[in-house]
């Protein structure tokens, strides 16, 4: 089975994206800019460039909204966590609302990895606490069953 080389261009588009939303969040670049930057200096080879520009443009354009949508899942505003853990659940959240041909177990696996990657050493586990929470609650993800 080949799943994991079909998943790769776009599992390393999530993590030039994390890094472009990142550079977007401090210097408050535009997202023009950023994009044009990372597409002229970084290595794309491997890369789904189209897939990195979407989740790029898609989180920049929407992510008040996809706070609004984290955030019942969570003990704590959005804007108070760690800019890695605001960004991997930024781009997890416009995953699972844009993309249900995506499993929701996939999201969870890919916000896992990029949070272990780019985040302290808790990151991980708070975002995916989160993630599932929102992902079963918009139907990515089975809820539990009664008693489970």
């Amino acid at each position: 089975m080949n799943d994991k080389t079909n998943w790769e261009p776009r599992s390393r588009a999530r993590r030039r994206a994390l890094q472009a939303l990142y550079q977007w969040r401090m210097t408050d670049q535009a997202i023009n800019d950023i994009l044009a930057q990372f597409l002229e200096t970084q290595d794309f080879s491997g890369v789904d460039e189209a897939y990195f520009e979407m989740l790029l443009r898609g989180v920049e354009r929407t992510s008040g909204e996809l706070a609004e949508q984290l955030e019942p899942h969570m003990d704590r505003p959005l804007s108070s966590c760690d800019l890695m853990e605001q960004l991997v659940l930024l781009i997890s959240a416009w995953q699972l609302r844009n993309e249900p041909e995506t499993p929701g177990a996939v999201v969870l696996d890919e916000a896992a990895d990029l949070a272990n990657r780019f985040g302290s050493a808790q990151t991980h586990t708070y975002v995916t606490a989160v993630l599932d929470r929102a992902a079963r609650a918009c139907g990515a993800l089975p809820s539990p069953a009664p008693g489970g």
